[in-house]
C-alpha cells in the first residue's frame, strides 16, 4: 500500500531496505572509529547529516581532528574527498573551477574545482571573503555551479563540512545569519578524554591511519540510504511538534531571531534519517529531541542584553516546556 504525500505516491519501506541502511551505518561507524577518535554522538550526527543530505558547520579549536574525521568519513563510504583552505585572497573560481583555453583543440574547457568532490571540508570558512563565502554557500544550496552561462551539476552524494575557530576573529568575515541557516547542523568535537587521546597517540605514531582504513560500500549505497530516508513516515502530530518548537524559540524573550521555517524542514529531514539509521520506518519525537540542539541552536540570535545564556540553553528550555504531541 502506498502513502500519498504532497500529491505523490510514496512506497512504504521494506524490512530489508531498512536493514541495508542500518548495516551501512554500522560499517561506517566501525570504520571511522578505527582511525579517528570521535565521540559516538558526534559520529552519529555526521552520519545523519550525510543520509539527510545536509551540511555541517564545525566550530572547534585547531588540531582536534576535524580534517581527519572528514577524510575518515569519506574513505569509510568510498567517496571522493577534497579540502579547501580559506584565506582572504581565495577567489570563487578557486572553489568552483574555471574555463581554461585548450590551444590544441582551440576551445575553452571547464576545469572543475574542489567543490566537485563528494565530501568537502572547508577549513576556516570565516577567513574567506564574503564574495567567496556566497559562492560556496550557493553551491551548497543549489548543488550546481554556473560558469559562463554553463551549468554543471555537483557530485552526488555531496556534503560540506565547514570549520570555524571560535576564539580567533582577527582578519575574519563572520558568516551572516542567513548563510549560517543553510547548515543543517553545528557540531563541536572537543578534546578527547585522556584514555582516548593516549590511544590516538599510539595509533598514529607510525603514520596516517586514514589511508589504511576500511571502505564500506560506495556512492550508490549512500544515495540509496538518502532515498530511503526521504520515504520515512512522519505523522501530522510530529510535524505539529516541530512547528511548536520553532514557535517557542521565536516567542522566547531572550531571542531576537528565532528558528526559521528552513530550520523546521532540516530538523524533520534529520529526524527521518536518524529514524532510518535506528532501524525504523517512522520518525518519533525522540528523534527530533535528540537533534534539536545541533540543528536549531546555531540559528538563534539572542538579544544583546543576554549574557548568561546561549542558543543551546534556549533550545533545552524549549524542549522542556513543549510537550510532544
Amino acid at each position: 500500500m502506498t502513502e500519498q504525500l504532497g500529491g505523490t505516491a510514496r512506497l512504504p519501506l521494506r524490512a530489508e531496505e531498512i536493514e541495508r541502511a542500518v548495516t551501512l551505518g554500522r560499517r561506517v561507524t566501525a570504520s571511522v572509529r578505527g582511525v579517528a577518535e570521535v565521540r559516538p554522538e558526534i559520529l552519529e550526527d555526521l552520519l545523519v547529516a550525510l543520509v539527510a543530505e545536509g551540511h555541517v558547520l564545525v566550530e572547534d579549536l585547531p588540531g582536534v581532528g576535524k580534517t581527519t574525521l572528514a577524510r575518515a568519513l569519506a574513505r569509510a563510504v568510498g567517496l571522493e574527498f577534497a579540502r579547501i583552505q580559506c584565506t582572504a585572497d581565495l577567489l570563487p573560481s578557486d572553489v568552483v573551477g574555471t574555463n581554461v583555453y585548450n590551444r590544441r583543440e582551440d576551445r575553452f574547457e571547464f576545469r572543475p574545482g574542489p567543490i566537485f568532490a563528494n565530501v568537502v571540508i572547508v577549513d576556516e570558512v570565516n577567513r574567506a571573503s564574503p564574495k567567496t563565502q556566497s559562492g560556496l554557500l550557493e553551491c551548497m544550496q543549489e548543488r550546481r555551479v554556473t560558469v559562463d552561462v554553463h551549468t554543471h551539476e555537483l557530485a552526488r552524494p555531496f556534503v560540506v563540512l565547514a570549520t570555524q575557530n571560535p576564539i580567533e576573529f582577527e582578519g575574519t568575515y563572520p558568516l551572516p545569519e542567513a548563510q549560517v541557516d543553510r547548515f543543517m547542523m553545528r557540531l563541536s568535537l572537543g578534546y578527547p578524554d585522556p584514555a582516548s587521546e593516549a590511544a590516538m597517540l599510539r595509533a598514529h605514531e607510525v603514520g596516517d591511519r586514514v589511508d589504511v582504513g576500511d571502505s564500506s560500500g560506495g556512492a550508490g549505497d549512500v544515495l540509496a540510504a538518502q532515498d530511503l530516508a526521504r520515504r520515512v513516515h512522519t505523522s501530522d502530530a510530529l510535524r505539529a511538534y516541530v512547528v511548536a518548537l520553532l514557535q517557542r524559540t521565536r516567542d522566547d524573550e531572550r531571542v531576537e531571531l528565532g528558528a526559521s521555517p528552513r530550520a523546521g524542514l532540516l530538523l524533520l529531514r534529520a529526524a527521518k534519517a536518524r529514524a532510518l539509521l535506528h532501524g525504523r520506518d517512522h520518525a518519533l519525537p525522540d528523534d527530533v529531541q535528540a537533534l534539536a540542539d545541533v540543528v536549531l541552536a546555531h540559528r538563534l540570535v539572542l538579544v544583546p542584553e543576554v549574557l548568561d545564556a546561549s542558543g543551546t540553553d534556549v533550545v533545552r528550555d524549549v524542549l522542556a516546556r513543549t510537550p510532544a504531541l
